[in-house]
């Protein structure tokens, strides 16, 4: 059977290695579902709940964040997307082009361990709810053993769909978002006629900080999908288009993260404590009535399930590039019970959900936001990648460099990423200079991450790359170019 045949078939069999021409026959408007179903979360009601409640904003901030954080953090993504279609590889195996075989291993490692925490957070999501559904259905409470099973369940079903490959995750993005635009317009409508619209119109306004700092909040989430951007844009042909590689991204995420947000933020109003919840999903069956609450939670898990198939499918390969030795499906295993068992930990001990999200969050995205900064800039002189270089990973490979690094790219990295976390406060940890200037008090420090490590990537000299096979050449393909 051909590679073609495989590929087509129910398991995805290829792994880091670029994809050949005959291929990549996807087309850009696949994305969108893809793109939506990487935002069905119920997270997203709390995250714009914590707009009204912990940041003070009133209907209409809260509106232009939830306009503004998917435009840039999906915009970065569809940016960095066009690097798979350049490329035709993973986006951690085409950073070996950039930090080199043994450099990509540094943010490669970071990556995934962020990952560990994202699918965590996702997986203890949709445990919850789990158990919101059999205590609303049944009457059935939650407790220690219940709250165990339930995890394991969610977690084995998404390490079957991520196992699977991009045809399982992207049939079941496809089908999720039929059914979650459909539950969505039947709480949008509940919403429109049982709020109390003075009340929700006559909230005071929050400051133009706290406003930003929304926007960073609810972009982290975007922030994390931009290395996993190529994984999925890998199979277009050279010659999609990048304008609807990044329409596909921005309206995708925007479609769901305006309406979740701004229901969330409606729902504090009269909920407040929705903001701190110990259970991010429980109030639902108190806010909704049975009718909608009860499918709006199965839609709701679903898209945890997707979310987190997602996520472990990109972190399979992942796990590949930092020399994990085995088939993609089963790399993604690692990080399946890496989920399980931190999501045991979180559902145990942690005494407040959102409050170690929200922390999380912020330092995921200056995580994420490093290595943004140093291959973002990168593709701005680069249009091709060797497929051979990617995948030779000893002395002869023409991304060797110096000793198997790029030293402008692993510099830039590192001094990027100290410096965003220099900028950063949370929960867990607040960096020397995060008071007393713009970037600390607008939430900036992602931001100032990406501008630090790219422009510093630019202005450092770059290593020759060594003597290989013509760029993109495999197996007899010609180069890998475009734009």
């Amino acid at each position: 059977m051909s590679k073609s045949a495989e590929t087509e078939g129910a398991l995805e069999t290829r792994g880091i290695e670029q994809v050949p021409d005959q291929e990549r026959t996807a087309r850009p408007r696949q994305l969108f579902p893809t793109w939506v179903g990487a935002n069905i979360s119920v997270l997203l009601l709390t995250m714009g709940a914590s707009l009204v409640v912990a940041y003070h904003l009133n209907f209409w901030q809260a509106l232009i964040v939830a306009v503004a954080a998917p435009v840039v953090s999906y915009g970065l993504v569809g940016l960095i997307g066009i690097a798979g279609k350049r490329g035709g590889a993973p986006g951690m195996a085409l950073s070996r082009a950039v930090f080199g075989q043994r450099g990509n291993l540094l943010p490669g490692s970071l990556i995934w361990v962020a990952r560990w925490g994202w699918e965590t957070i996702n997986a203890v999501t949709g445990a919850y709810a789990m158990l919101t559904i059999l205590d609303i259905l049944f009457g059935i409470k939650a407790n220690n053993v219940l709250d165990m099973v339930t995890l394991l369940a969610f977690v084995v079903a998404t390490f079957a769909i991520s196992g699977l490959g991009i045809n399982a995750v992207q049939k079941c993005n496809k089908y999720a978002t039929y059914f979650f635009g459909v539950f969505s317009v039947l709480v949008l409508g509940y919403l429109v006629v049982d709020t109390d619209w003075s009340k929700v119109m006559d909230h005071s306004a929050g400051s133009t900080a706290s406003v930003i700092t929304g926007v960073g909040m609810i972009a982290a989430g975007g922030v994390s999908w931009i290395p996993s951007a190529p994984d999925f844009t890998r199979y277009l042909p050279r010659t999609a288009s990048s304008k609807a590689i990044v329409g596909t991204a921005v309206g995708g995420a925007g479609v769901v993260v305006l309406p979740m947000v701004l229901m969330g933020a409606v729902m504090a109003v009269s909920t407040p404590d929705l903001a701190s919840a110990s259970d991010p999903v429980s109030f639902l069956g108190e806010i909704l009535p049975t009718w909608i609450a009860v499918p709006y939670l199965f839609i709701a898990l679903i898209g945890m399930l997707l979310i987190n198939s997602m996520s472990m499918y990109s972190a399979g390969f992942t796990a590949q590039t930092l020399g994990i030795k085995v088939p993609r499906h089963w790399a993604v295993s690692v990080n399946a019970v890496i989920s399980l068992v931190f999501g045991g930990v979180l559902m145990l001990v942690a005494t407040s959900f959102m409050g170690s999200f929200i922390a999380f969050l912020s330092l995921l995205a200056v995580a994420f936001s490093a290595w943004v900064g140093v291959f973002g800039a990168d593709m701005l002189r680069r249009t091709e990648y060797d497929g051979r270089a990617m995948a030779d990973t000893t002395r002869t490979s023409a991304y060797w460099y110096k000793g198997g690094f790029s030293p402008a790219a692993v510099a830039a990295w590192a001094v990027g990423l100290v410096s965003g976390l220099m900028f950063t406060t949370s929960d867990w940890f607040t960096g020397p200079l995060a008071t007393n200037n713009v970037i600390g008090e607008y939430g900036l420090g992602w931001v100032a991450t990406i501008v630090i490590s790219g422009v510093l990537y630019l202005v450092l000299p770059k290593p020759e790359t060594a003597t290989g096979p013509a760029a993109g050449e495999i197996a007899g393909q010609p180069a890998a170019t475009g734009a």
